[in-house]
């Protein structure tokens, strides 16, 4: 397999990622609380940007590529967070398998 080579310099928007944790509540269930797991420094590409009207409302779907330094637990259902900008993590892989970058999916929240 090929090595891809990425500059470090574009990795240059920090963004704090984040892991859901349910919160036990006073009847049984549960809420969603995010807690900062780390502070990553990612590339962050715009991949897709659509508008879908139906049942009298407009969907924006935007989705981006976002690219980070390699990293233990990272997975899909985390996201990464800079004030209220909010990027939700659907996939993770690394592009050359040699644990030096992974490149995330992402959809962005309210776009």
């Amino acid at each position: 397999m090929r090595a891809v080579f990425i500059d470090p310099g574009v990795l240059r928007s920090e963004f704090a990622l984040e892991e859901s944790v349910p919160v036990p509540d006073a009847f049984g269930g549960h809420s969603e609380s995010w807690v900062e797991r780390a502070t990553v420094f990612a590339r962050v590409e715009p991949i897709l940007a659509q508008s879908v009207f139906g049942a009298d409302q407009t969907i924006e779907t935007v989705t981006h590529r976002v690219t980070v330094r390699w990293r233990d637990g990272l997975k899909s259902g985390m996201r990464f967070r800079r004030d209220q900008r909010v990027l939700d993590i659907i996939t993770v892989h690394d592009p050359d398998e040699m644990r030096r970058y992974l490149v995330c999916r992402t959809r962005e929240r309210g776009a």
